[in-house]
C-alpha cells in the first residue's frame, strides 16, 4: 500500500506545529515531514516536539543539511530519537543548498564527497559500529554511540535530485527523498539511477523511495499551485503538482506510486491558508481513495 503523509512548512512558525501534528495524529495520517530550510526551523528540534506530542503518527525531518553538523551530532540525536519514540523517526540527510551552505561558511568543494562519507559513517554509528576514519571530511578516531538505537536496524534517508547524487543514495543509503519537482518521468528515472547505485554496491535490501507532491485544494487551488509553480521556475514541466479535490489528489497520488514511489508526501503551497484543514484533507479524504 502506498504511504501517504504531508508537509509542515518551515514557511509557518514553530509555534503553530502542536496543532498541526496533533491533528495529524488524531485524524490517522501516517507521516508529517518537517524541513530544516535555512534559516527558518531546526529539523531535531522540531521532530522531538512533535514525536513528544504524539502518540502514533510518523515524523519526518527531509532533510538535515551535512555540511552543517558533525556526523557524530547526527548520530547522537538519531539515536535519541529512536530511542524514546521507536519505529517513529524518518531522518534524510542531504549535501544542502549550497547558497546557504556558502552563507554559513560550510560550502564543501565536494559536496558529494562529503555526503558519502556522512552516510557511510552515519549508518555504521547507528548499527552500535565504533569508528576510526579519516576522510576527506569525515574524521572520527575511536567514535561509538553509548546508546545506539535498540531493535531493528534505523534507516537513514538521502535526499537527491542529480544522477551522481541518486546513484550515492542507492548505494550508501536506505532510502531516498525527492523533491516537488519530480513528475511520474522523473520518479522512473530515480529509480534506475538508484538501482545502478544499488548494484555497485551489491545491494539487495529494500530501498525506500519518498517524493514530495505539491498540491492545492479549495476554490482557488489551480491558482495558488500555478504561481507557486512560476515561483520556483517549474511551470513548464509536465504533469507537476496537482490542483483539485480529493480525487483529483489521490490519481496523481497514484501515478507517482505506479511510478516506483512508495511514499508521497502532500506539499501545500507556501501560501496554504489552512494547514490543519490540509492535514484532515490528506488524511480523511485522500487516504480512503489509495490502494
Amino acid at each position: 500500500m502506498t504511504g501517504l503523509g504531508a508537509v509542515f512548512r518551515p514557511q509557518l512558525p514553530p509555534e503553530r506545529l502542536r496543532a498541526v501534528v496533533r491533528l495529524a495524529d488524531e485524524t490517522g495520517l501516517e507521516e508529517l515531514w518537517l524541513w530544516e530550510d535555512c534559516f527558518r526551523e531546526g529539523g531535531i528540534s522540531t521532530a522531538a516536539a512533535a514525536l513528544a506530542w504524539t502518540e502514533r503518527v510518523r515524523v519526518g525531518v527531509g532533510l538535515l543539511p551535512v555540511p552543517l553538523r558533525n556526523v557524530a551530532i547526527t548520530a547522537m540525536e538519531a539515536a535519541s530519537l529512536h530511542r524514546m519514540f521507536p519505529g517513529r523517526a524518518v531522518l534524510a540527510v542531504g549535501h544542502g543548498v549550497q547558497d546557504w551552505m556558502g552563507q554559513v561558511g560550510a560550502r564543501a568543494e565536494s559536496p558529494l564527497t562529503l555526503l558519502r562519507e556522512h552516510l557511510h559513517a552515519l549508518r555504521a554509528l547507528l548499527r552500535g559500529e565504533r569508528l576510526t576514519t579519516d576522510g576527506r571530511y569525515v574524521k572520527l578516531d575511536d567514535v561509538g554511540l553509548d546508546w545506539p538505537p535498540a531493535g531493528a536496524p534505523v534507516e537513514v534517508l538521502a535526499g537527491a535530485t542529480g544522477p551522481r547524487t541518486l546513484r550515492l543514495s542507492g548505494e550508501a543509503a536506505d532510502g531516498t527523498v525527492l523533491t516537488a519537482a519530480t513528475p511520474p518521468d522523473g520518479v522512473r528515472r530515480a529509480r534506475r539511477l538508484i538501482d545502478e547505485g544499488r548494484e555497485v554496491a551489491g545491494r539487495t535490501d529494500p530501498h525506500k523511495v519518498v517524493v514530495y507532491l505539491l498540491a492545492a485544494t479549495g476554490p482557488d487551488a489551480a491558482a495558488r499551485l500555478r504561481a507557486e509553480l512560476e515561483y520556483e521556475g517549474l511551470a513548464a514541466v509536465p504533469d507537476l503538482g496537482v490542483a483539485g479535490d480529493a480525487t483529483t489528489v489521490a490519481k496523481a497520488v497514484q501515478s507517482l506510486a505506479d511510478a516506483g514511489a512508495d511514499t508521497v508526501i502532500l506539499q501545500p503551497t507556501g501560501d496554504e491558508p489552512d494547514p490543519e484543514g490540509f492535514v484532515r484533507f490528506t488524511a480523511e479524504e485522500v487516504r480512503p481513495l489509495l490502494g
